[in-house]
């Protein structure tokens, strides 16, 4: 499978021969398992305190020899754990268990949980090949959403990675016929309903174009201000950034250097 490589003002450069991986077949169910594994590593564990509800003098006393102050059958009150406040049973409440107020939950959630989903290697390599084919697929890009008028997969020049302009890059992007993309992504923010907003994600924004680059990079810190765009070394490259929402087909532009770190690493 051969790809042309643009130049900055979008004119054909050369043709070179791309990594097999560009040829793999497309699996949406395993693109999707291997996405949800990658999220699940980022949860937090959680879990109530193993004392929570019953830091307390409750106590039960399921005999009859004890005085009557002090146990807790043939008085006439439900069977239940009672504080001891002062010196008769009647002062007492129930506590230290789930159905009195304040008591422990039931069944409280355990940091011992497995919150974590595996997924075997070859199955995560599978996905991440499928995933990088799936965004050569004018069909699947086009199904998800994005808008554009280039040919895929697109592949880029090196002098690209060099550019410091956040007005560079854009003016890039609309000779390769790409900024109606960005102009989707920008018309999508919203403000999320909900106390989200009080926690650090006031916003909801869409994923536009992922840019994947060498090991060195200057577009890092030129596109970060263009909304939806994300820039990736190659070796950092997952499968969660190819198929965000593990819908794969994401509107993706390659460097040269990256194609090479690409082939590199599927060796």
């Amino acid at each position: 499978m051969k790809a042309q490589i643009i130049s900055l003002k979008g004119e054909k450069i050369k043709e070179i021969e791309l990594p097999k991986v560009f040829e793999t077949e497309y699996f949406p169910e395993l693109i999707k398992r291997a996405v949800l594994s990658i999220q699940s590593n980022s949860f937090q564990k959680k879990g109530a305190d193993v004392w929570s509800g019953r830091k307390t003098t409750a106590e039960y006393i399921g005999i009859r020899e004890p005085p009557t102050p002090k146990r807790s059958i043939n008085t006439g009150m439900a069977r239940r754990p009672r504080t001891k406040n002062r010196r008769y049973l009647l002062y007492g409440k129930v506590a230290g268990i789930s159905g009195a107020v304040k008591g422990p939950k039931a069944f409280a959630p355990l940091t011992e949980k497995k919150i974590k989903e595996k997924i075997n290697k070859k199955e995560k390599k599978k996905a991440f090949e499928s995933a990088v084919a799936a965004t050569a697929s004018k069909d699947l890009v086009k199904k998800r959403g994005h808008k554009f008028e280039a040919e895929l997969p697109l592949i880029i020049e090196n002098t690209f990675e060099k550019i410091k302009k956040t007005k560079e890059v854009s003016e890039v992007l609309k000779t390769l016929k790409l900024w109606e993309d960005v102009e989707r992504a920008k018309k999508r923010k919203i403000i999320r309903a909900g106390k989200g907003k009080r926690r650090g994600r006031k916003y909801k924004k869409a994923k536009s174009i992922l840019i994947v680059t060498g090991e060195k990079s200057e577009l890092k810190k030129s596109s970060r201000n263009i909304e939806g765009i994300e820039v990736i070394n190659s070796r950092n490259l997952n499968t969660k950034l190819l198929a965000p929402g593990t819908v794969a087909g994401r509107l993706t532009l390659w460097t040269e250097n990256a194609i090479k770190e690409l082939s590199e690493r599927n060796e």
